[in-house]
C-alpha cells in the first residue's frame, strides 16, 4: 500500500482516514477537494485540475483523497495501488455531513482558499446533501466495475466505522487486511 486513493460521500471520513493513512504511512497526502476549489468556489477546469494533480500521482507514495472523475478520469486510479472505498450507511455520514456543515455555518471555519461555507448553500441546487444522497448510490454502482478495469489496484471496501476503524490498525501495523485481493471487492 504505496499510492492509495480514498473514495466515499461527503461526511463519510475520506480526509480523517485518508489523513491518518498517510500519516502511518509516512507518505504524502492530498486532499482533492483543495486543488478543485479556488478562491470563491470557482472550480477548476479539467485541464487545470490535471495539471495540478498529475505531478502529485507521479509520486512514488501517497494518499489522495477524492474522485473528480469527471474531470480526472482515471488518472489517480490507473496509479493508485490501492482503493479504500468508505461506503458506510446513510444514517451514518448523514448525521456527520449535517453536523460538520452546521458546524462550520457557525464557526465560519475557513476550509481551503479563503472558503467558508454559508447558509444560502442549503438553498442551492445541488446542494451537499442532495449530492452525496445521489452519489452514495451511484458509487455503489460504478465503483466496483470502475475499480475492477484497474487490476493493479486492490479495493477495499469498508462498510462500518468498526470496520475503518480496524482497518486503519491495520495499517498503523503496517499490514494489509488479509481479505485485500487484487480486483476483488472486500466485505461482501
Amino acid at each position: 500500500m504505496q499510492r492509495v486513493n480514498v473514495l466515499g460521500v461527503s461526511g463519510s471520513g475520506k480526509s480523517t482516514v485518508g489523513r491518518a493513512l498517510a500519516a502511518h504511512l509516512d507518505v504524502p497526502y492530498v486532499e482533492l477537494d483543495e486543488l478543485h476549489h479556488g478562491p470563491n468556489w470557482t472550480e477548476a477546469t479539467a485541464e487545470e485540475l490535471r495539471a495540478k494533480v498529475a505531478p502529485f500521482v507521479a509520486q512514488p507514495a501517497w494518499v489522495i483523497d477524492g474522485s473528480y472523475h469527471a474531470k480526472l478520469g482515471s488518472l489517480v486510479l490507473e496509479q493508485a495501488d490501492t482503493v479504500v472505498w468508505l461506503d458506510l450507511p446513510i444514517r451514518v455520514w448523514l448525521t456527520r455531513l449535517a453536523r460538520r456543515t452546521f458546524t462550520r455555518m457557525v464557526t465560519r471555519e475557513e476550509l481551503f482558499n479563503g472558503n467558508r461555507e454559508h447558509f444560502g448553500n442549503l438553498f442551492e441546487r445541488p446542494n451537499i446533501f442532495g449530492w452525496a444522497w445521489r452519489r452514495h448510490f451511484e458509487q455503489r454502482r460504478e465503483l466496483p466495475g470502475r475499480v475492477a478495469q484497474h487490476p493493479n489496484a486492490r479495493l477495499v471496501r469498508l462498510r462500518s466505522p468498526g470496520e475503518v476503524q480496524a482497518f486503519l490498525a491495520a495499517a498503523r501495523r503496517h499490514e494489509g487486511p488479509p481479505e485485500m485481493v487484487p480486483g476483488t471487492v472486500t466485505g461482501e
